[in-house]
């Protein structure tokens, strides 16, 4: 599991850079929203013509990435818009390199953790405060699309048994037993949470691994006590793991958003995304993620049925 921090044209791109600018707009679950230092991949906007060029959808490299991936392909494709996909290529600290320099067209992303790995910050940790600093933040050749009601939010997770024997409640709990416990997460976890989990709550662990796509499991077994699981994670559900309570908002609003190089997507795209972002909510995605994770079916034969579902395939 893997996720995360999320000048305008005037001619052909008047459309996009509206909706980009008045948007509602992560890293871990198969998800990777968690925050990390800013980025210093460079890379210049891409040069061709927004419109009658192909959409290069990128994802990274975690079951839920992909199946949004493929979401948004399928969408795009419906409206008549040529699209090649680069599915699993890793974590966001490639991801967005590849954006920026135009090699990408469009990734699944996450707000919060996006606005977390530009460095930028809101005082209130609401949809709507994220995206006007995203706004503000991002570069002038990226965009985000609306974000949808969906989020799939890191979460420290523990087994029912390490809960109860440490009183366990929220993250805050963890303050006097974090030096006995073992961390998991994805393998950037590490680096992107331990100074902020320290700053923000006052924690240091005894030990951190890196269990990726098997945090879960590894809470469940004990290999590790405390799991980095995100919240659309059926195996949370299914294994019975206590999502700790973030009473401090470290994480904030991760809503799952587009992220676009606009020089390379028209209006007719935005407009197919943005419909995609109305309809998908958490218990929705939470819904699709089950059919993912846990009955292995393919996720693009999942984001097709969701899509002819909600009228959009």
């Amino acid at each position: 599991m893997s996720r995360r921090a999320t000048g305008h044209r005037a001619a052909a791109l008047a459309a996009l850079s509206v909706l980009a600018l008045t948007a509602t707009a992560c890293g871990s679950s198969g998800g990777d929203p968690l925050a990390a230092a800013p980025s210093t991949a460079g890379g210049s906007a891409g040069t061709a013509a927004a419109s009658g060029g192909t959409v290069v959808i990128g994802s990274a490299n975690f079951p839920e990435n992909v199946l949004l991936g493929s979401i948004y392909s399928q969408a795009l494709k419906a409206k008549g818009v040529k699209v090649e996909e680069k599915f699993n290529i890793g974590s966001r600290e490639v991801l967005y390199g590849q954006l920026q320099s135009g090699s990408l067209t469009l990734l699944p992303e996450y707000n919060g953790a996006l606005l977390a790995y530009l460095g930028g910050k809101t005082a209130e940790p609401t949809k709507e405060a994220v995206n006007a600093e995203l706004a503000k933040t991002l570069p002038a050749s990226l965009a985000i699309l609306d974000s949808s009601p969906a989020e799939d939010k890191d979460t420290l997770s523990v087994s029912q048994e390490t809960a109860d024997k440490y009183g366990l409640k929220s993250i805050a709990d963890l303050a006097a037993k974090a030096g006995e416990l073992t961390i998991g997460g994805p393998p950037e976890f590490k680096s992107r949470q331990e100074q902020p989990l320290k700053d923000v709550y006052g924690l240091t662990f005894k030990e951190w691994k890196p269990t990726g796509e098997t945090t879960a499991n590894a809470v469940k077994d004990g290999s590790v006590q405390v799991g980095n699981v995100f919240s659309t994670d059926p195996k949370i559900a299914q294994l019975k793991l206590v999502p700790l309570t973030d009473p401090k908002n470290l994480f904030g609003a991760q809503n799952v958003t587009p992220l676009v190089n606009k020089a390379k997507v028209d209006a007719t795209s935005a407009s197919a995304l943005n419909a995609v972002s109305a309809k998908l909510d958490t218990a929705g995605l939470l819904a699709l993620m089950k059919k993912v994770a846990i009955d292995k079916e393919d996720p693009s034969a999942v984001a097709k049925d969701w899509l002819k579902s909600n009228g959009l395939g």
